[in-house]
């Protein structure tokens, strides 16, 4: 396990409060970056390379006023956005990230199309550990059963955050998915297929199983047939929020990628029961997920500690980025022993590996 911190040894009074007014002045900042980066001021800024761009200069096509210009970019300079000499301004290394980034880009629309208006109902939801937020977008239980109808821009926003961080994962541990030649692989929580389609490609003999609400199965499932890839694929709708929800037995290897995290400790706990039952003999369960307490850098932890509140405003109300330790805990319970965990994977995954404890 990776030991992390967070902050300097030491901080001074004065250097604690300019911290804490970030912290106030964190939702208008991301606004102000956001539009910046949305409307093209970072993009004309960087085209004008070092010599930077004045407000007049800026102004002169007629795409933002003088007034708008001074709002958006002093609030930009206050964050190292941007930087300013002799009246100029010119990018600096932070409004590079934005700018060029593929996953600073991907937090900004995910938090932005998914999570801001929403973050409004935080204290309710907290205690009431139920997904109040959601009411922004439809009246689901949870986001699961609404995510095929999100209005855009948050359905794109949410694929997009959901995808870059486990499409990079996919082609690194498919050696790991058949290191023990499955032949009945389960994918559970198969959302649009990525990872099915992706393993039907690398082994032509396995067949796959895949578990999730219908709305998913259904985009899966036109998929899987643009694809040629239908016959080797048995859908099976389940709610796993269902305690008595079964799954199909027989399995030589269960996969979860980035789903575990969907739900509270109780709910992972009967999905681990439930997973166990389903394992063919010496079946094994392989998980691959983001744990903050894994990671190489503090970034890492930092993104995925702060993407916990989004489990709870708007997916599940009792969901989180878990530790390692919560799921090897719960699957050990379930009757299930850690056999191997690898991390570094993809940006910021590891995956754990498991089977029944009497193997």
């Amino acid at each position: 396990m990776l030991n992390k911190k967070f902050s300097p040894e030491r901080q001074s009074a004065f250097e604690a409060r300019f911290e804490a007014q970030k912290i106030a002045y964190g939702p208008v900042v991301f606004q102000c970056v956001r539009y910046a980066w949305k409307r093209g001021m970072l993009q004309a800024i960087a085209d004008a390379g070092e010599s930077g761009l004045s407000i007049d200069d800026l102004a002169h096509d007629g795409r933002w006023t003088p007034y708008v210009l001074k709002v958006v970019l002093e609030t930009c300079l206050s964050a190292g956005v941007v930087l300013i000499d002799e009246g100029r301004y010119a990018l600096d290394k932070t409004g590079f990230v934005v700018l060029t980034d593929p996953i600073t880009q991907v937090n900004i629309d995910f938090n932005h199309g998914v999570c801001y208006q929403a973050m409004f109902d935080l204290e309710a939801a907290l205690d009431a550990e139920r997904p109040l937020g959601l009411k922004v977008f439809g009246d689901w239980p949870t986001l699961y059963q609404g995510l095929s109808q999100l209005p855009e821009p948050a359905r794109s926003s949410w694929l997009a955050f959901d995808h870059y961080y486990s499409d990079t994962s996919f082609p690194e541990i498919m050696p790991d998915v058949f290191a023990t030649a499955p032949r009945r692989l389960m994918d559970i929580g198969a959302n649009t297929g990525k990872f099915t389609l992706a393993a039907l490609a690398y082994d032509k003999a396995v067949a796959m199983h895949l578990v999730d609400l219908p709305g998913q199965l259904a985009v899966a499932d036109t998929r899987l047939a643009e694809a040629g890839l239908r016959e080797r694929a048995t859908l099976h709708p389940t709610d796993l929020l269902d305690d008595a929800a079964a799954l199909p037995g027989g399995m030589d290897l269960i996969w979860m990628s980035q789903f575990l995290s969907c739900f509270s400790e109780a709910a992972i706990a009967s999905i681990f029961r439930r997973v166990a039952d389903a394992l063919g003999p010496r079946g094994q369960v392989l998980v691959l997920d983001t744990f903050w307490d894994r990671q190489q850098y503090d970034i890492a932890s930092y993104c995925l500690i702060n993407t916990s509140p989004y489990f709870n405003v708007l997916a599940s109300g009792n969901s989180k980025v878990y530790e390692s330790e919560d799921y090897i805990r719960l699957a050990r319970d379930a009757g299930l022993q850690l056999v191997t965990a690898r991390d570094g994977i993809g940006y910021c995954h590891s995956l754990l590996r498991f089977a029944r404890t009497e193997q």
